[in-house]
């Protein structure tokens, strides 16, 4: 039999990426940050266009390290601004630094990303229950209620289809086919 995949996981590259990421619950911090940010430059464009640069990404975004991003100024606006490996988008650049920036002040009154993120669904992933042919939804109550949440915490880029993304892919929301 045919291991089934969804209708976006079409190249190797994006089964791969099913099998062994997307859906699978995460509570690292750096990898949160990494799919938020991921997302975020995902808007208006499709993942494997993100996916395929993943690697780019992080090597342009210090690993995704929160601090160091946090200090980026205006010269490494420009810097990543003219990197023809990432997606260069001055609104999505600057949104990722702002986030990191709100990030590392969660951190330093104890809080986290995965805590807030997770808190939502009272640390159990939401099952889709999806079939073959089910059709995922741009957003979601929940999507759009974090995204208000982030949105009143000071983080940008990141509106109900972005989080409804950014909830799949780290399996707060499980649509793995079943």
């Amino acid at each position: 039999m045919t291991k089934q995949y969804p209708d976006w996981a079409t190249t190797p590259l994006m089964q791969e990426y099913y099998d062994q990421k997307w859906g699978f619950p995460v509570h690292d911090e750096r990898e949160l940050f990494k799919m938020l940010t991921l997302e975020t430059f995902q808007a208006g464009l499709s993942w494997a266009t993100i996916w395929q640069r993943q690697a780019a990404f992080e090597a342009a975004f210090a690993n995704f390290n929160v601090a160091t991003i946090a200090r980026f100024d205006e010269t490494k606006v420009a810097e990543l601004m003219a990197n023809p490996d990432i997606i260069r988008n001055r609104r999505k650049i600057e949104a990722t630094i702002n986030n990191a920036r709100v990030l590392l002040s969660y951190h330093r009154v104890g809080k986290t990303l995965d805590h807030f993120l997770w808190s939502f669904v009272n640390g159990q992933p939401i099952e889709m229950n999806a079939g073959h042919d089910t059709v995922l939804p741009a957003s979601t109550p929940l999507s759009t209620e974090i995204s208000r949440q982030l949105k009143r915490a000071g983080f940008k880029f990141v509106g109900p289809t972005t989080v409804f993304s950014l909830l799949c892919a780290v399996g707060i929301v499980n649509g793995r086919l079943s």
